[in-house]
């Protein structure tokens, strides 16, 4: 989640409205419960009323009136949320199949003073004008690629089930995806731990567009995020870490990019990434590396010989350096065998930066499944606790 800018949802539309929001469920259970969000808020949240429901279907407003649920906050139908907080509501029985899509509806009491928002969401929300919370069918709505104030959902699956949470920038958010299609590369993989015995794993996607390790961007940097959005979610047992093309490329657009300023970034890099893994590991997480992927072919960015250099002794520092429980080589599943800088044209979404649907299923095949399976250092902490 990002700061929302204002304009992003109208006032008007908050007033008096609904917004239906749909999220692609990973993980099948017997309940749901709903997180709600106003972290960057800076005045109280009030939500008047929500429900969850099974989605009709791929960017559409209705809902299977069959699976439609009230949620709670403590037994009441609404609650406020202070600035800077997250709440969760109360557990709704709820049959929810693995691959899911599930519709989250919510009434709001006026506008968020600040939106607390999800603009790379790659998926239809709706807004319509009325209290519509507990109806199936909807006409007559408005149609938005944003999540609002909606910070996951939580299912209770079987003892045994764990998450794995993807962290990273807009390749993580999903930036080149099928609006609608569920075909992110965290998509991807939870489709194929679904096809490989692995149902009990679900995929938790936290990337933001435009995020950096070490420096804000569209939204916090990841080092500051990186206990609320993966360490403290319900269930996580495992991370993937892919960040870094975003603090390259900026450092290079910025024209900061003297000898002395490139390795003090590497340098800088590496020590983030330490003292990711070691918070990890105290909260009995293990943590897969990613390498980063080709750019050279970015207009954007226009990277030149120094960048894919510092971006190849980066991506070598996370194959080598021992630091990680594992390694997801997404360099080199995407890479052009022809011309290493640069991502093979089937695989590129047409900006030389972000991969295509094709190239979200060539990074999801180069996952390590085995290093999902089990993290060495939970015994530890369940000893702890």
């Amino acid at each position: 989640m990002v700061p929302g800018q204002q304009d992003e949802l109208p006032a008007a539309q908050w007033r008096g409205g609904t917004l239906r929001q749909v999220v692609h469920a990973s993980l099948g259970g017997t309940q749901v419960r709903v997180r709600v969000s106003n972290i960057f808020g800076t005045q109280p949240l009030v939500l008047d009323a929500a429900s969850v429901a099974l989605s009709a279907g791929p960017g559409r407003a209705d809902v299977d009136s069959g699976s439609l649920r009230a949620l709670r906050f403590d037994g009441r139908a609404g609650v406020t949320i202070p600035a800077g907080a997250e709440y969760v509501s109360d557990p709704v029985e709820f049959a929810l199949p693995a691959g899911a899509d599930l519709a989250v509806s919510m009434r709001f009491n006026s506008e968020p003073a600040r939106q607390t928002s999800h603009p790379g969401a790659r998926a239809s929300s709706f807004i319509a004008q009325g209290d519509r919370v507990l109806e199936a069918r909807w006409s007559k709505t408005d149609r938005v690629e944003h999540w609002f104030q909606l910070a996951g959902v939580e299912v209770l699956a079987a003892p045994w089930a764990h998450a794995v949470a993807a962290i990273g920038d807009s390749i993580t958010d999903g930036h080149g995806a099928t609006t609608d299609g569920n075909d992110r590369w965290t998509d991807v993989l939870a489709a194929r731990l679904r096809a490989n015995a692995m149902s009990d794993v679900g995929v938790v996607n936290t990337g933001i567009g435009g995020g950096r390790l070490l420096r804000d961007g569209l939204g916090p940097n990841l080092v500051s995020r990186f206990e609320r959005d993966v360490l403290a979610r319900a269930g996580v047992s495992h991370a993937i870490v892919m960040i870094g093309v975003n603090d390259l490329g900026v450092q290079h657009k910025n024209k900061e990019d003297s000898p002395a300023a490139r390795a003090a970034l590497l340098a800088d890099l590496q020590q983030a990434h330490r003292q990711l893994v070691q918070a990890a590991h105290a909260r009995g997480v293990c943590v897969i590396g990613a390498t980063i992927t080709p750019y050279t072919g970015s207009g954007y960015y226009q990277p030149g010989a120094d960048n894919e250099q510092d971006r190849q002794a980066y991506n070598k520092w996370i194959r080598e350096s021992g630091v990680f429980d594992g390694v997801a080589d997404f360099d080199a599943a995407l890479r052009d065998p022809a011309r290493p800088n640069l991502i093979l044209k089937t695989y590129d979404s047409g900006d030389g930066l972000h991969p295509s649907p094709a190239g979200f299923r060539a990074m999801a095949d180069a996952v390590p499944l085995a290093d999902l399976k089990a993290c060495r250092y939970a015994t530890n902490v369940q000893a702890r606790r």
